[in-house]
């Protein structure tokens, strides 16, 4: 909520394996990462959170490192759920480290985010191929992502994810092939209908490069556009999400991101 003119947590709980931190900003935004006990998650973990912002108050969450979710020999998948609600005028960014799926684990989520009028929403989501220097590219038993926007009752964004073996090897040249590492970028609402349309105009301005180690593709949403992002590295996919995200200091009066990527 906005309390003094400045986004102030009023509520802030979380039980194991979940540690939320929330250090203080040098900007009139609330910053919250999540984090866990593990340094990961294990054994069936489940992680379940709810966010709620009120009206014209701005918050960054993020995470501390990448999710990794660890090898479960029983099968028991490893899921993470997100609901967040966003008052009129204010702005949620949703920018976590990708999800590092190592070998052998099963890992679900699902976020749904709705937002009142004249709400904004970044989000970024992101995975990458597991420990590769380990030998351990695209060895986990499934990965599944589902993220859905809301501008009051209409359904803005459905963007549904799933790579599992049983559909043939991920490392095919026709699945992830070459890529380490994939993110999604979203700007939606008002407040982010400029950087949305800077972001299209420079995508769409790029030239085709044959076997480029970074490809990128963006396309408009009703309420503001969507990024794609595949890379051959996991740090060069970083530096691109980064990019795109140079309205974060406008919206949060400092980049959280800055010393990041």
């Amino acid at each position: 909520m906005v309390a003094n003119g400045r986004s102030t947590a009023v509520s802030v709980q979380a039980t194991s394996p979940l540690k939320v931190l929330v250090p203080r900003s040098s900007g009139d935004s609330v910053w919250a990462y999540l984090s866990s006990f593990g340094g990961g998650l294990v054994a069936g973990d489940e992680t379940d959170i709810d966010v709620d912002i009120g009206p014209g108050a701005r918050c960054f969450l993020g995470t501390q490192a990448s999710t990794k979710v660890y090898r479960n020999p029983l099968g028991l998948p490893c899921g993470h759920r997100l609901r967040a609600a966003i008052g009129e005028g204010g702005v949620l960014v949703l920018a976590p480290d990708p999800v590092q799926a190592f070998a052998g684990s099963s890992y679900r989520q699902r976020q749904e985010f709705r937002l009142a009028p004249g709400a904004g929403l970044v989000l970024v989501d992101g995975s990458t191929s597991g420990r590769a220097a380990r030998g351990e590219r695209w060895g986990f038993d499934r990965y599944q992502s589902r993220n859905d926007v809301f501008l009051g009752d209409d359904h803005l964004l459905a963007d549904s994810v799933l790579l599992d073996p049983a559909d043939g090897p991920l490392d095919s040249p026709h699945r992830a092939g070459r890529f380490n590492a994939f993110a999604l970028v979203a700007l939606v609402g008002e407040p982010l209908a400029e950087a949305a349309a800077r972001m299209l105009a420079e995508v769409g301005a790029r030239p085709v490069q044959r076997r480029a180690p970074l490809v990128v593709a963006a396309s408009p949403i009703r309420g503001g556009a969507l990024l794609r992002i595949a890379g051959e590295s996991v740090e060069e996919v970083g530096r691109e999400v980064r990019r795109h995200l140079g309205c974060l200091s406008g919206l949060l009066g400092e980049d959280p991101l800055a010393r990041r990527w």
